[in-house]
């Protein structure tokens, strides 16, 4: 599933303050304070597994799934305000989460894995994407993201790899990764292309999301961890610029849920229907379930 919330908000203030219009490069120290927190991101899911704390961040209030049955869509920051400095850049990481009704595991895998129409599910951001490969409950896919706000055209070419996680009959996880994401100066003109990992404006450099679902009380509930490693931002204009990126971060990762509660809802009656990428999943839910009897 794709975590968008945060390039949009650096995309759009990008170019539009002098202070963040020059190009700036990924640097190593930046890029192992990365690899520590999501070290740390994925210690925290360890402990939603092995019981330490709830399964779903939901069921961590008891107010959240009242209001997702309600049909509310949920989004908080998972650290500070929503970010976090890093050398040279910046960390931020969001949680969201919607309640389907009417929905089952299968169905919203049946979207989740359909990486070839995620350019339909999630437009006009997605401008394109592609499944690449699926291999058991592994997968690699693509995206290109743009977003155009006055004068600003932002785009950005990612590749991710996936890894589903069947935790018993009714609950699961997905994480994916990028494991390439470059800019693409131009995007649409005659000159387009694309720069080298790494090098740009610092739209993003990595992201990482952790989708977990729950079938139960007649639907699905879904949340969706996104995370992203970006640019700083110079402490002369954090007082104007965090306010707006987090705004748009949260607009962004609750529209990102409600397509697709939206496209789980909207899939047609009858045979559930698979998407490519769905086979490795579903047999190791059908092989835990016959364990489990």
């Amino acid at each position: 599933m794709k975590a968008l919330s945060i390039p949009l908000g650096l995309a759009l203030l990008t170019g539009m303050l002098p202070g963040l219009s020059r190009a700036v490069d990924l640097q190593p120290g930046t890029l192992k304070a990365w690899d520590e927190y999501i070290e740390s991101v994925d210690a925290g899911m360890q402990a939603r597994l092995d019981g330490q704390r709830k399964f779903l961040w939901a069921d961590e209030a008891p107010d959240r799934i009242s209001h997702l049955q309600r049909g509310k869509t949920l989004v908080a920051p998972v650290v500070g305000h929503g970010t976090q400095s890093v050398p040279n850049g910046l960390i931020h990481h969001w949680i969201g989460a919607v309640f389907i009704p009417n929905a089952s595991i299968k169905t919203l895998l049946a979207v989740v894995h359909d990486y070839d129409r995620y350019k339909d599910f999630y437009k006009p951001v997605v401008a394109d994407s592609k499944a690449l490969a699926c291999s058991g409950e592994d997968q690699r896919f693509s995206m290109v993201w743009q977003h155009r706000v006055l004068f600003v055209n932002a785009a950005i070419a990612g590749q991710y790899r996936a890894h589903d996680v069947v935790v018993d009959t009714r609950r699961g996880y997905n994480i994916a990764t990028t494991t390439e994401v470059r800019e693409i100066e131009s995007y649409g003109q005659g000159d387009e292309h694309f720069l080298a990992p790494g090098q740009g404006k610092g739209f993003i450099w990595r992201l990482q999301s952790i989708a977990r679902y729950e079938e139960r009380d007649g639907g699905v509930y879904l949340e969706l961890e996104a995370i992203a490693l970006t640019r700083d931002i110079p402490a002369s204009l954090r007082w104007l610029v965090s306010g707006v990126v987090n705004h748009l971060s949260i607009n962004s990762l609750a529209t990102t849920l409600r397509q697709t509660r939206e496209a789980v809802s909207s899939l047609p009656a009858g045979p559930e229907r698979l998407a490519s990428c769905d086979g490795g999943v579903l047999r190791a839910a059908s092989a835990k379930a016959a364990g489990e009897n």
